[in-house]
C-alpha cells in the first residue's frame, strides 16, 4: 500500500446562485475593494492508503460523488500526491 494525499476542490456550477460569494463580494466593495467576480469554494483535504494511483483516484472520485458534492449542483477538482 502507498500514502496518498488528496485536495478535492468543490465549486457550485457555472449559472447556479451562490448567496455567500454573492454577500461577500458586497461587503469587499463597502470595505474599498474592486471587484470582478467572486465565487465560493469548498476544499477537503483526505489521505488515504491505496494499491495504487488509480485506485487512490477512484476511492477520492467516489467519495467526492457520494457525499462531498452533489453532481447536479457542484462541479469537483480532485489532485492527488504521493506522500
Amino acid at each position: 500500500m502507498t500514502a496518498y494525499s488528496a485536495t478535492v476542490t468543490v465549486r457550485l456550477k457555472e449559472g447556479v446562485l451562490d448567496p455567500e460569494a454573492e454577500t461577500t463580494q458586497r461587503a469587499l466593495e463597502r470595505l474599498g475593494f474592486e471587484l470582478d467576480s467572486l465565487s465560493s469554494a469548498d476544499q477537503f483535504e483526505i489521505e488515504l492508503d491505496a494499491d495504487s494511483e488509480e485506485r487512490a483516484r477512484e476511492r477520492v472520485t467516489e467519495m467526492t460523488e457520494r457525499l462531498l458534492a452533489n453532481p447536479t449542483l457542484h462541479d469537483y477538482e480532485v489532485s492527488l500526491q504521493q506522500r
